[in-house]
């Protein structure tokens, strides 16, 4: 029964943070900048740059060109991560 319930809790919270990924990448494109990827307006990324203590940084597409194209690739790069885990589930093949 536990590992069911950390089955659940995983793919719930991969769930979560595949639509933050998303939401930040698709504003990040109109908007020509994105915050990094430890800040964000939610209360849970709020929560943690509270207890991680880093600044916000903006990238800005035209000041900026490489800082946000890397930052729009972490963010993808953290979202395909989320999906896998989000369809996968902590699967563990068997020996």
């Amino acid at each position: 029964m536990q590992f069911f319930f950390y089955e659940i809790v995983a793919r719930v919270v991969a769930i979560y943070l595949c639509v933050d990924c998303v939401r930040k990448v698709r504003s990040g494109l109109v908007e020509r900048k994105i915050t990094s990827f430890f800040h964000s307006a939610d209360t849970l990324d709020w929560f943690v740059d509270g207890l991680m203590g880093w600044p916000s940084q903006v990238f800005r597409r035209d000041t900026a060109p490489v800082r946000y194209w890397m930052e729009m690739g972490h963010q993808t790069v953290a979202f395909l991560a989320c999906l896998a885990v989000a369809i996968l589930g902590w699967w563990q093949p068997s020996a």
